[in-house]
């Protein structure tokens, strides 16, 4: 029986093939990619490339440029400040788009380029569904918006938003995903729903270790994306000045080759089960988790209150705080899960659970089962009980 429900914040377990992986990187080749001419070097650099080719291949974006980053708030940080400073060291003004439902990684950045003249609206979303009206992106648009940055999936309520209508609006301003709720876990074609960049975490959905994540870029955002990290990249090494090759551009510094690894392990495990199979896995016991929550007193799901819109990501409230919540059911079933805001202030706010403290969120991952998900509603509502608190 799986007790551990916070997959929106690390995925575990992880596949058997990643332990392997990392192990045999570990054991058998243990060089950095690009620092050397010799065998291990070389190996540490194919299992690179493989990686971003399988990553790639996932989400449908051949032709792109996979840049490697600490994870996916590395790589939001790279598109929203990179492509704020190439329009700022040219002399214009910047503005950028997001939504209530996005994340601390986005948020805190646009506040923190506010010092610099950046300007940023905060799209409003429905407040029962979480989700924002793509026509209200196109009324936050004005001339000097140089992105958009969208949360694909949330993390607070699990609502999907409609990135390919969004998308269409966004033609001929930059549209940034924030996929760190999806990839892995729901289709995404970078192609079809005209996505110009896509953040991602390597340690959720798709399962690999802590420290992997990357920004996918169309060719068109290179040249509007400056680097935020300088050094050495293994090329050029003569020259004191970052090279403007892709992705030495961007990936300055040794890479986290062993987490590499298990990423690509874990990758090339979601592309030989399927990720059409995973989905249908997530949606079928998100099915059967509203559908049990229905017979539970005393507590509330927040967001959608069906399938539609959604992934396996819910917020509860309960008549009690959060935390004593969470600490409960661990007490008293084992279940891990998180309590709190989630690191998405406006996203409380939206829903009305800002003033609760949060509200106690479960995730599901690839390895539950419709069993785990009825001992996860009976330890909801032993929980739930005013007498047990």
């Amino acid at each position: 029986m799986q007790t551990y429900f916070d997959n929106a914040a690390t995925s575990f377990p992880k596949p058997e093939v990643v332990l392997e992986a990392t192990l045999e990187f570990l054991q058998k080749c243990g060089a950095s990619p690009g620092r050397g001419a010799y065998g291990q070097a070389k190996e540490a650099s194919n299992l690179l490339e493989r990686c971003r080719s399988v990553l790639c291949n996932l989400v449908n974006a051949s032709g792109s440029n996979l840049i490697f980053t600490l994870n996916c708030t590395d790589a939001l940080n790279l598109a929203i400040k990179g492509i704020a400073s190439h329009y700022l060291h040219q002399g214009e003004s910047v503005h950028i788009v997001t939504t209530a439902m996005d994340h601390n990684s986005v948020l805190r950045v646009l506040n923190a380029l506010s010092a610099d003249g950046v300007a940023h609206t905060v799209v409003d979303v429905d407040s029962n569904t979480g989700l924002v009206d793509p026509a209200d992106i196109r009324s936050a648009i004005t001339p000097t918006t140089r992105l958009v940055a969208v949360a694909h999936g949330s993390n607070v309520t699990g609502v999907v938003q409609y990135i390919h209508e969004i998308g269409a609006i966004c033609k001929g301003v930059p549209f940034l995903v924030d996929a760190a709720q999806t990839m892995g876990h729901l289709p995404i074609d970078v192609s079809n729903m005209n996505i110009d960049l896509l953040a991602f975490p390597g340690h959720k959905g798709l399962l690999g270790p802590l420290g992997t994540g990357g920004l996918i870029m169309q060719p068109n955002m290179i040249p509007l994306i400056e680097p935020i990290r300088f050094g050495g990249t293994g090329s050029a090494s003569e020259s004191p000045v970052q090279p403007t090759n892709v992705p030495d551009k961007y990936e300055s510094g040794s890479h986290n080759m062993v987490g590499i690894a298990g990423l690509l392990a874990a990758s090339e495990w979601i592309m030989s089960t399927g990720i059409e199979t995973l989905y249908k896995r997530e949606i079928s016991l998100c099915e059967q988790f509203i559908s049990e929550m229905q017979k539970v007193s005393n507590v509330q799901i927040v967001g959608p209150q069906s399938t539609k819109d959604r992934c396996g990501v819910f917020s509860l409230v309960f008549e009690e705080p959060p935390h004593v919540i969470a600490d409960l059911m661990e007490e008293t079933a084992g279940i891990r899960c998180r309590s709190g805001m989630h690191c998405a202030p406006f996203s409380h706010q939206t829903m009305g659970t800002d003033q609760l403290g949060g509200t106690v969120r479960v995730s599901f991952g690839p390895f539950h089962t419709s069993e785990d998900i009825t001992n996860l509603v009976e330890a909801i509502a032993q929980c739930a009980q005013p007498a047990l608190v």
